[in-house]
């Protein structure tokens, strides 16, 4: 009896000092997990860095580009020396040619976003300037109104071919080589009055 209740006692002695031991290690360890995970990393400087480029990017660059179009451009668009229109579908566009770089702006906007990056709309701008080699020489400003996207890109072909047209009469023949000169007159027919369409009648039925 002696022997077991020495050995209980040790026992419990060893539990308790094992208790003490796994309880200080916690106590110790927890603030260090806390304070190293939660603090600085997340919600400042990301969230605040973000927010502010994407809200404040945009609009000094159209207010710029106002500035910069009336600067370049004073009097407006009519009192420029070369000037021409360009028409395409329902659309009209009035361009102004300038010595510069080879920036084109259209409607107070870069042509890139105004033509919303698409390709084909960007290669119908430079097309002109590229078969003479002003692509760089010349900056172009742009009026474009009415229509879609598409047929303002094409009416602003034509009327950078034209302009070129003010700069040198020798540019005529390239130009016309290309096609650039011929005022493209397609047009949606309008829709009649029964139809479906301009032509696209309703189906017959006999009965």
């Amino acid at each position: 009896m002696a022997v077991s209740l020495s050995s209980l006692t040790s026992s419990l002695s060893s539990l308790s000092f094992s208790s003490n031991i796994s309880h200080i290690p916690t106590s110790l360890s927890l603030p260090r997990i806390t304070t190293l995970s939660r603090s600085p990393k997340f919600p400042s400087f990301t969230v605040t860095a973000s927010t502010a480029d994407i809200a404040l990017e945009p609009e000094p660059e159209i207010a710029d580009l106002k500035k910069y179009v009336k600067s370049r451009l004073p009097g407006g668009f009519a009192a420029q020396t070369i000037l021409a229109t360009g028409r395409r579908k329902t659309a009209v566009a009035r361009v102004v040619l300038q010595e510069g770089t080879g920036k084109i702006i259209i409607n107070y906007r870069d042509a890139k976003e105004y033509l919303q990056g698409n390709p084909l709309w960007l290669q119908y701008v430079k097309i002109p300037l590229i078969t003479l080699g002003y692509d760089t020489s010349y900056d172009v400003f742009v009026k474009a109104e009415g229509g879609g996207l598409s047929g303002q890109a094409q009416a602003i072909t034509l009327g950078i071919a034209r302009a070129l047209l003010k700069v040198s009469e020798s540019h005529r023949v390239p130009l016309r080589l290309q096609g650039l000169l011929t005022r493209d007159s397609r047009a949606v027919e309008r829709k009649k009055v029964g139809l479906h369409k301009a032509r696209k009648a309703p189906q017959y039925s006999k009965r």
